[in-house]
C-alpha cells in the first residue's frame, strides 16, 4: 500500500485518499529534476525556430546576460500526459467494455487517475477539471549559440542537370547534452498520485517534436521535497547553478560566460548543483518544505514502475472517480 500508515512522511505535502475534494489546499510536493538530452531534440512554438529568452545572472561587476533555450511547460506536460494515459491501459486500468481515454479535447473520462490529477476539458456534463500538477518553462543552462543547431537541407531535385535551388531550413534543434534544471509541482496529491508522477517522470524519455525520431531525454530525479508551498522557480535554481559552476574549484570557469558558453557541462556535478541550490534556498527563504528519505522515494518509484502498481492505480481510481460531484 502507498499510504500515510506506510509511508507516514508524505502526510505533510499529500492527503488521503479519501480526503480529495474541489477545495484547493496548501498541500504541495516539489519533484526536483534535471532533464538531459540524449538526443538532438525540437522545442519551438511556430514550428521553425527554438524558443529563446534573455537572462540576467550574477550582481555587480560579475553580472553578465545569456539567451538560454527554452522547454516550455506544456513540452513537458504534453508528453508526460500522453505516457501516463499508455501506462493506464498497459496496467489494464479500463475494462474491455470501457470507452478508453484519449487526449481528444471534451473527450477525456474524467474519472480516470490521470484525468482528475493532469486536468480536463469540459466533459459531458460541461464541467472543466483543474490540473493538480504544476510545470514552469525549464531554461538551458548554457546560451543558445552553443545549445542549439540551426541545419540547413538542400533539395537539388532528381535530374543530373540541376538549376540552382533555395535552400530549406529545418527546424532548430537542441543538441544532445543540454539540461534543463526543472521542478514539477503537485498540489493536494495523494500518495498513490504522487508515485503516479514519479513513475512517469521516471520512465518517459521522450520529449518535444518528432519524438518517433528525436527527443530522448534522461529525466534525473534529485529529490522530493513535502510541504505546505512551492519551492524555487526553474529560472531561479538555473541562474544559482550557473553562479555555482563559476565559483566550482574542480572546474575551470574564470567568469559566467564561461559557464554560458561551454561546449559541454558534466551532468553530475550539475545535479549535484542543482539539489544543493534547491536545498539552500528552502533554509535561506525559510520555505515550508521538508525533504521526502532517498529509501522513500525509492520505494515509490520501484513500486510505481512496476507491474503491481496495476493495482494501486485501480484503488486510485476509485477515489478519482468520486472527485467530481453526481450529475444532478
Amino acid at each position: 500500500m502507498i499510504d500515510h500508515d506506510t509511508y507516514p512522511e508524505l502526510e505533510r505535502g499529500t492527503v488521503a485518499p479519501d480526503e480529495m475534494n474541489l477545495r484547493p489546499q496548501n498541500n504541495f510536493v516539489n519533484i526536483l529534476v534535471l532533464r538531459e538530452l540524449q538526443s538532438h531534440a525540437v522545442f519551438t512554438t511556430n514550428g521553425q525556430d527554438a524558443d529563446l529568452a534573455s537572462v540576467a545572472v550574477g550582481e555587480g561587476d560579475e553580472r553578465d546576460e545569456y539567451s538560454p533555450g527554452l522547454m516550455f511547460m506544456r513540452k513537458q506536460t504534453g508528453s508526460d500526459r500522453r505516457f501516463a494515459k499508455a501506462l493506464q491501459r498497459d496496467l489494464g486500468l479500463f475494462d474491455e467494455d470501457e470507452d478508453d481515454c484519449t487526449m481528444q479535447v471534451n473527450e477525456m473520462c474524467q474519472d480516470c487517475p490521470e484525468c482528475i490529477l493532469y486536468g480536463s476539458a469540459a466533459g459531458d456534463d460541461a464541467i472543466s477539471i483543474t490540473s493538480r500538477v504544476m510545470y514552469d518553462t525549464a531554461y538551458t543552462l548554457r546560451d543558445a549559440t552553443v545549445v542549439i543547431d540551426e541545419k540547413f537541407q538542400n533539395a537539388p531535385g532528381g535530374d543530373y542537370a540541376k538549376t540552382a535551388e533555395a535552400t530549406i531550413r529545418e527546424p532548430d534543434f537542441f543538441e544532445p547534452g543540454t539540461l534543463f534544471p526543472s521542478v514539477v509541482t503537485l498540489r493536494d496529491a495523494t500518495p498513490a498520485e504522487l508515485a503516479f508522477v514519479l513513475g512517469i517522470t521516471r520512465k518517459n524519455k521522450r520529449y518535444g517534436a518528432t519524438t518517433s525520431r528525436i527527443g530522448r531525454t534522461k529525466n534525473h530525479i534529485l529529490g522530493v521535497y513535502a510541504g505546505s508551498e512551492e519551492g524555487p522557480a526553474n529560472l531561479e535554481l538555473t541562474r544559482d547553478v550557473i553562479q555555482r559552476l563559476q565559483r566550482d574549484s574542480a572546474v575551470e570557469y574564470d567568469s559566467l560566460h564561461d559557464v554560458t558558453s561551454a561546449e559541454n557541462l558534466d551532468p553530475k556535478r550539475v545535479a549535484n548543483h542543482v539539489q544543493e541550490s534547491f536545498d539552500e534556498s528552502i533554509s535561506a527563504d525559510n520555505l515550508d518544505l521538508n525533504r521526502i528519505s532517498k529509501n522513500t522515494v525509492s520505494e515509490l518509484i520501484e513500486i510505481a514502475t512496476g507491474d503491481e502498481f496495476a493495482e494501486v492505480l485501480a484503488e486510485q481510481r476509485e477515489y478519482s472517480r468520486q472527485f467530481l460531484p453526481d450529475p444532478e
